[in-house]
């Protein structure tokens, strides 16, 4: 039976229906600062927590909970007489329902104010005070979400008080929220690449409609701080997104925003398989779409502009999943939603390519993401590329870097007309983006060349530059391949596996 209830929030969402609810059983409410002088602007009954303390608060307001008088009356066990008896003698009384929810830390510390005004929302009474009503959750419940205000109205109207499942529940929630705040302050403070705990601060967004496959189940869970695009992006129209549209979504992202031209990336089961230049949005899509007009069928395209009504009609002339773009122009959407299942996502924020996380059973794996393009550019061969040649080099290893290794990429004119990797040797996906390209003029690849059968096969389909890191106790056998037949090769230093 609830008789006392301490309510001190941030977020005021709610409050004024859960108070009114109490007050209406004759429960006695608790506040403190904010919430109390807006509980008593509402015309709610409330006792301030000082009168309960005896001690006015101090510090401007950091201590003003942290009292015996509150905690005791928390964690006191009802079925403990001893607890009980000391209570009593303390003039304490029993608190029953706790209601708190935090100061913002997760909004605050990506806000542009200083380090000292960020500092202020690390809350420290609000985490206490739940932290001790979810440890005594028989006897306390504990409210941090406001979605959960609603269920526990209900569930007290129908039974009198709340079922011992649903206070387990609230309490779990208690340190599910804790363990992620505490994250977020401690990779706040530390700003060390690889701490001595992982501190990860995730908060679902969403469930998805179904996983990796369709007997899989799935959740999306978006970082609680900082403005990375896939959790800042807005979904203008179409049905709900799946784990694999999430995941494609992501790396045609990531890959569309690597140029700083016009551009269009397809991609098709997390890997492009178009990728162009134009001089506006619409060539720079047909392009990508000449690339490999199969497989971009059913794929996920992004553009790096906005898309244009000229654009936007070329598109649903066949069936993609996802098109992805910074903006829209308003009748650009109008011809995209003619296909229902078509998902329109606006999405101005660029890659933030900080960490990658890989799960293992019973670990986790942690990596700086691949932000290095090349280390050095050095032309190891008799013949140089021309400057048209090594742009396109620069454009295939681009690419490069989102297919699976072993990844090679065959460009003309700033098209990537063979994609080919995720072999477990280097020359099958050499030949097959060579036989999909037929006419290419450059070839990158994502790793130095083991042997020189990729520069041989590269010669019969008349390749003129080559680049790829270099580093192979056999590399001069790719470099004589090279000289013997006039290519140009380019060593960058740089290797991008991608597993």
């Amino acid at each position: 039976m609830i008789k006392r209830a301490l309510i001190s929030v941030y977020n005021k969402q709610g409050l004024l229906e859960l108070a009114q609810f109490l007050t209406g059983r004759e429960v006695e409410i608790i506040s403190t600062g904010g919430t109390y002088r807006y509980l008593v602007e509402n015309n709610i009954k409330v006792t301030e927590v000082s009168e309960v303390t005896g001690f006015d608060e101090i510090l401007d307001g950091r201590v003003k909970t942290l009292h015996p008088a509150i905690h005791a009356g928390i964690l006191a066990r009802r079925d403990n007489k001893a607890h009980m008896d000391t209570i009593k003698s303390k003039n304490i009384l029993p608190i029953d329902m706790v209601v708190v929810n935090l100061y913002p830390f997760f909004d605050k510390v990506c806000d542009n104010i200083s380090f000292d005004e960020k500092i202020e929302f690390i809350d420290i009474g609000g985490p206490t005070m739940i932290r001790a009503a979810a440890k005594n959750f028989k006897d306390v419940i504990v409210v941090t979400d406001v979605e959960d205000y609603s269920p526990i109205i209900e569930e007290i109207k129908s039974s009198g008080d709340v079922r011992y499942e649903l206070r387990r529940k609230l309490a779990g929630k208690v340190f599910n929220l804790m363990s992620a705040y505490d994250g977020a302050i401690s990779n706040f403070l530390l700003e060390e690449e690889y701490p001595e705990y992982l501190s990860l601060s995730y908060k679902k967004s969403e469930d998805l409609r179904y996983g990796e496959n369709p007997h899989q189940s799935a959740a999306y869970y978006t970082e609680t701080v900082g403005k990375a695009p896939m959790k800042n992006f807005e979904q203008l129209s179409g049905k709900k997104l799946s784990y694999n549209n999430m995941r494609d979504m992501d790396m045609a992202w990531k890959a569309v925003n690597e140029f700083d031209q016009i551009c269009c990336v397809a991609v098709k089961h997390n890997t492009p398989c178009g990728v162009a230049i134009g001089k506006d949005l619409h060539e720079a899509y047909v392009r990508a779409y000449e690339c490999d007009p199969t497989s971009i069928f059913g794929g996920i395209i992004a553009l790096n502009r906005k898309v244009d009504v000229k654009t936007a009609e070329e598109i649903v002339k066949i069936f993609v999943e996802i098109v992805i773009a910074p903006d829209f122009d308003g009748d650009a959407v109008e011809v995209l939603e003619q296909k229902k299942n078509l998902r329109i996502i606006k999405c101005e924020a660029r890659p933030t390519n900080d960490y990658e996380i890989a799960k293992l059973d019973g670990g986790i794996l942690v990596q700086s993401a691949d932000t290095k393009l090349v280390d050095v550019m050095k032309v190891v061969t008799e013949k140089k590329p021309s400057k048209e040649e090594m742009d396109n080099l620069i454009f295939g290893m681009k690419v490069c870097k989102y297919v699976k290794s072993n990844a090679i990429v065959v460009v003309k004119d700033f098209m990537a007309k063979g994609i080919g990797g995720g072999q477990v040797n280097r020359i099958w996906p050499a030949c097959q983006a060579l036989d999909r390209a037929k006419d290419g003029v450059v070839l990158a690849s994502d790793a130095f060349f083991p042997f020189n059968d990729v520069v041989v096969e590269a010669a019969k389909y008349g390749i003129k530059a080559i680049i790829q890191p270099g580093g192979s106790i056999r590399d001069e056998d790719s470099i004589e391949e090279c000289n013997k037949n006039g290519i140009s090769m380019v060593f960058t230093g740089t290797r991008h596996f991608k597993h």
